[in-house]
């Protein structure tokens, strides 16, 4: 098997008459050029007997908010007309109740649609997110008269520090169109909670937040209160953090909050700092 020089490659690995497996994996040889490339495969023994690639499982914990993304498979359109965005609805009302899900806050974007929601079990964001995907997609496919994958792999989710970012969050799912240049003002966008939270209209599929109904003692104040929270959001320090937490954070907040989660699992909720680790000073005499 040739590789070309100076080339990285993913390889997975189901057989290989040249490996040398242990109990962490398998290394097999190819050969280029300046000779033989040792190549380490990690794997996992699925319940069929085949090995493939061990993937991460989503740290979730039941009732904190979390903000999931999903995203069109090679950023293609999820939603060709508005029938289709009202079908994804109906969906997402129905098999969140199922799952057990509180759904606060969503945004319909064209490629991709966000999530800010509650679980009451560790499994209801998965079960849930899987149960619409797939019954959206084959009616997608049938109504559209195509075929395949509509989804971009498995969705993302960051566990939120309710007090710093849950009504941070909201307002972050708000101005999603605005900050695509699809509409200057989040209540001219049909296809969100903005409007059930400001009093437009009523959503069925919404629960609101303790922390919302907190923003006022009666419908009118909570409604004009959190208007003046997402209009003075734009461009704030944590809409840039919860938009930054999307690519590689499992959970956001503050230290003391991190601190507790990372406590309760030996997977890493925030990044790595860049760069070579740093070495221990020596002494000298």
């Amino acid at each position: 098997m040739a590789i070309a020089p100076d080339a990285f490659a993913w390889a997975v690995v189901s057989s290989c008459d040249d490996a040398q497996n242990d109990r962490n994996g398998a290394s097999f040889f190819a050969q280029d050029d300046a000779g033989k490339i040792r190549v380490r495969v990690r794997w996992r023994i699925s319940t069929l007997g085949e090995k493939s690639l061990a993937r991460q499982p989503r740290f979730t914990v039941p009732g904190h908010p979390h903000h999931l993304i999903q995203r069109g498979n090679n950023r293609q359109p999820v939603f060709m007309d508005d029938e289709d965005r009202l079908v994804w609805l109906e969906l997402l009302h129905a098999h969140a109740a199922e799952h057990q899900v509180a759904v606060h806050a969503y945004v319909l974007m064209g490629n991709h649609v966000h999530l800010l929601v509650t679980p009451e079990t560790q499994e209801g964001p998965s079960r849930m997110v899987q149960a619409v995907g797939r019954l959206y997609v084959r009616g997608f496919n049938r109504r559209h008269g195509r075929s395949g994958t509509l989804w971009e792999g498995r969705y993302r989710s960051t566990l939120l520090e309710s007090e710093r970012y849950l009504l941070a969050c909201m307002a972050y799912l708000d101005l999603n169109p605005v900050r695509a240049s699809v509409v200057s003002a989040p209540a001219d966008y049909r296809w969100s909670s903005h409007a059930h939270c400001i009093g437009l209209r009523r959503d069925p599929a919404l629960t609101p937040h303790a922390l919302y109904w907190a923003l006022g003692n009666t419908p009118f104040a909570r409604e004009q209160a959190y208007a003046r929270l997402v209009q003075a959001a734009l461009g704030s320090k944590a809409q840039s953090e919860l938009g930054q937490a999307l690519h590689g954070r499992a959970a956001l907040g503050g230290e003391d909050f991190i601190a507790r989660l990372q406590a309760q699992t030996q997977r890493r909720l925030t990044p790595a700092r860049a760069g070579r680790p740093t070495r221990p000073k020596e002494n000298k005499p």
